[in-house]
């Protein structure tokens, strides 16, 4: 369908400004001007939150070209927006839900939609995997289920569709009637209810009425009746008498009665009674999720017509769903990012959005399998991938597939086929990638484990996992802590505290981070060849690296007369004419006593840079010594007062804004009329909280596993490890990890100081831990080799080893050594 400017503006009841032409076709909507790819026929929906403003970035989408826009205000000067269409709205969230819903009213296929606490993202998946051989399905991408993620999700269907599945996901009441308006779903299926966003409701039953809200206009509504609060809720509700209800359940008569499930090794069997008939399906996965998520799509499927005949054949081959891109170090000084577990359009959008993230290799290779879309013609599918390839700007492309092979023509960069995964790695040398990021994007028919496993650098079994989308999380809840205009400077000195360089630096990027600190000039230098573009302050500059400095526009941290002088040689003998001030950050020690000008060394350090020309104070910060410890709240406001007094008397002496800041992660929460213009977040970035109201508050980001090497059976009295520290006073079963000290792992921890977590239980360190391995006590415990080891993550705290070892948080993280091989994974 064809909509132009005239068309919207109609459909969302807006009014048009600009000198834009009003018959411009409109394809693609956008609501992250990070995510740009089809310019000139985007349409830019400039969304206000309670922490960024879209209209912000009109002017920055102009410049790439976006000349059609949906405001609730008209920029300044708007008249400077030569051709440009701006459609006034009262509010620009609402008239990107209308335009959608009125989009969605134009067709008349079967929608099935998904609400529930959990399970909502797989069961939509595996209907797709399900139904995709018969069907032309159009569903959310991932887990597209907000008020704006729905929306998008549906102005992706088409004429070729033949039915959609939409996802709906709501944390606050009365948000649920708006989802619905936009998908209009035919067919319901809600999976269970739990306790996500209790706190947001007066009690579990106002929950289940708000996501039920979905359903108050469809012909069925799919539920398991053993979700008690659910049924019962729709037995009561009038509005659900005209519903066709088709249930299953475990424990009562129901459409599907669930039998016997039996679990072996690696599938499952689940018996059921359907119009009595004794049924059954196998599933490849033996967890209770999946198994409920598995029934929920059988009930699906049985309501639709399908014979269960053809359910049974299909459930054999579910796939587990990627929930996660991850990132991991590659050969030759390469970047991996692994999607490899399914590839279609919609998916492969995200992924390469993952990817443009990534900015420390200019070149971008993706690998791309066929992609199983079925009822799309070849040509046309090929040709909507080619362009997206183009406009998110891929260097490469290797495919591999007998259809994506036959459609080579389409794309016009460098390319190279294969007509399958095998095909490929026959050919493979090791100098086929070199300094570039890939992409991995394959369905999971084509096995691309086989080429990740070829194409990773290779590192011993224990892993420091992290997880963007928990990074993510920590920064947005330290800005709700913060007022709209104070800015963020964000620390990732040592490696960010353990858990990478770049990779965490990408990140804050593009979130938007208004600055970056390190410790050294180092550190700085490589996040500059990483691509980092956006300002970087250096702690710790040391003098040889100023000329380095000064090349790489990285921004000194000056604590003392002598780090002034230095740098002031240092300019001296660089030619600074016709070059813009250096930017320096001026250190004053308001009571720590480590590094800093103190209160008698102020009005010289005024003169001094007022009398160079080439610098400019950028910054005048302090560092509060204890501002997590409730016990010394008086002498942290007297840093705080003594800090404003003499930071003031600076500023009174210079014309232009100098940016204040004095407050780091416990001091954000703890302090918050002490925000100044700026805060400094580190620790709390990194999921450690300055309280246990506070922990509650943040995710972890770092979780450190292994695996079990080998298991011994140690009989009663025998010793374990060197000097024999550790002594068998039973029969026991011990595993060996690789994991030691040169990874990290404190020798404090020996001899049932610290423990792991195997299967979910704890497992005491037996013995002096080694160099590069330990032995854990696991006589307990149902363990095979090769099981996950968990030294510290969701399962054992970051702090509850800290306690161990008789240390803080951060000594425990920055310890992990680099060649512990660091994994990223963005949801």
């Amino acid at each position: 369908m064809n909509y132009t400017i005239s068309n919207i503006a109609s459909i969302t009841a807006g009014k048009i400004h600009g000198t834009g032409d009003a018959s411009n076709i409109i394809k693609n909507l956008l609501i992250d001007s990070r995510k740009l790819s089809n310019a000139e026929t985007s349409l830019f929906f400039a969304i206000k939150g309670d922490r960024h403003d879209g209209h912000s970035y009109i002017q920055e989408l102009f410049e790439k070209g976006v000349h059609h826009f949906v405001v609730s205000k008209l920029p300044e000067n708007s008249q400077h927006y030569t051709g440009a269409n701006f459609i006034l709205v009262a509010d620009t969230l609402i008239a990107l839900q209308v335009l959608c819903a009125n989009h969605r009213k134009q067709f008349h296929v079967p929608v099935i939609g998904i609400t529930g606490s959990n399970g909502k993202t797989i069961v939509k998946e595996w209907l797709y995997q399900l139904m995709r051989e018969d069907k032309n399905i159009v569903r959310s991408p991932k887990s597209f289920n907000s008020q704006v993620g729905v929306p998008l999700s549906v102005w992706q269907l088409t004429e070729e569709h033949t039915i959609g599945i939409f996802e709906a996901g709501i944390s606050m009441p009365n948000e649920m009637k708006a989802l619905e308006a936009i998908i209009q779903p035919t067919i319901g299926l809600i999976t269970n209810i739990g306790q996500a966003h209790d706190e947001n409701f007066e009690n579990q039953n106002q929950k289940v009425k708000e996501k039920l809200k979905l359903f108050s206009n469809a012909e069925a509504l799919i539920y398991c009746k053993d979700y008690l609060s659910v049924h019962n809720h729709i037995i009561e509700d009038k509005s659900f008498q005209e519903v066709k209800l088709f249930t299953w359940s475990k424990k009562t008569r129901a459409d599907l009665l669930i039998g016997r499930i039996t679990k072996n090794d690696n599938d499952c069997e689940i018996q059921g009674i359907f119009k009595n008939d004794f049924i059954r399906i196998n599933i490849p996965l033996t967890d209770e999720a999946s198994i409920e998520n598995a029934i929920h799509c059988w009930a699906m499927m049985l309501y639709l017509g399908y014979e269960n005949a053809v359910i049974a054949e299909r459930m054999k081959f579910l796939s587990p769903v990627a929930m996660r891109l991850e990132l991991k170090e590659g050969i030759n000084n390469c970047s991996i990012i692994n999607d490899s577990y399914n590839s279609d359009l919609g998916s492969l959008g995200i992924a390469l959005d993952f990817l443009n993230q990534q900015k420390q290799h200019p070149k971008k290779t993706l690998v791309l399998s066929d992609i199983l879309q079925s009822g799309r013609n070849e040509e046309t599918l090929y040709k909507e991938v080619a362009e997206l390839i183009h406009k998110k700007g891929i260097s490469r492309l290797i495919g591999i597939g007998e259809a994506i092979s036959s459609q080579a023509h389409q794309f016009n960069i460098e390319k190279v086929f294969y007509k399958s995964t095998n095909d490929f790695l026959q050919n493979y040398t090791n100098s086929f990638f070199r300094d570039e990021t890939i992409l991995l994007k394959g369905a999971r028919a084509f096995g691309f484990e086989a080429i990740s496993k070829v194409i990773q650098q290779k590192a011993h079994e224990t892993v420091l996992e992290i997880n963007l989308n928990s990074i993510v999380h920590n920064l947005n809840y330290f800005r709700s802590k913060i007022k709209a205009d104070t800015k963020i400077m964000a620390m990732v000195k040592a490696f960010s505290y353990g858990s990478g360089s770049f990779e965490i630096a990408n990140i804050l990027q593009f979130h938007r981070v208004d600055y970056l600190a390190v410790a050294y000039a180092d550190e700085g230098i490589e996040l500059r060849k990483a691509g980092i573009t956006m300002p970087i302050m250096v702690m710790n500059p040391e003098e040889q690296s100023y000329d380095a400095m000064i090349q790489y526009n990285l921004e000194p941290e000056i604590y003392s007369f002598r780090v002034l002088n230095l740098f002031e040689e240092t300019l001296k003998r660089s030619d600074r004419t016709n070059h813009q001030p250096i930017a320096i950050h001026i250190k004053l020690d308001t009571g720590m006593h480590r590094l800093g000008f103190e209160e008698a060394d102020i009005n010289e350090l005024i003169v001094r840079i007022q009398n160079n020309k080439h610098l400019t104070i950028k910054s005048i910060f302090s560092h509060l010594a204890a501002s997590d410890e409730s016990e010394h709240d008086d002498f942290t406001w007297l840093q705080i007062k003594k800090f404003n007094a003499m930071s003031e008397q600076i500023k009174s002496h210079f014309a232009y804004p100098i940016i204040k800041h004095i407050l780091n992660s416990a001091g954000i929460s703890r302090f918050p009329d002490a925000q100044f213009e700026m805060v400094r977040l580190g620790i709390g970035l990194y999921g450690i909280g300055a309280n246990a109201t506070e922990q509650a508050q943040l995710q972890n980001v770092s979780t450190l596993k292994t695996s079990i090497s080998q298991i011994k059976n140690i009989t009663a009295n025998e010793t374990i490890g060197y000097s024999r520290k550790g002594l068998a006073k039973r029969d026991m079963q011990i595993a060996t990890v690789p994991i030691g000290y040169a990874d990290g792992l404190s020798r404090k921890l020996s001899n049932g100081k610290g423990k792991m977590m195997v299967k979910g239980q704890a497992a005491p360190i037996v013995g002096n831990v080694c160099m590069d391995m330990c032995m854990i006590d696991i006589t307990d415990i149902k363990a095979n080799e090769n099981d996950e080891v968990i030294v510290f993550g969701d399962a054992l705290p970051i702090t509850a080893v800290a306690n161990d070892v008789g240390t803080i948080a951060y000594e425990v993280l920055t310890n992990v050594s680099r060649r512990v091989k660091r994994v990223y994974y963005q949801e």
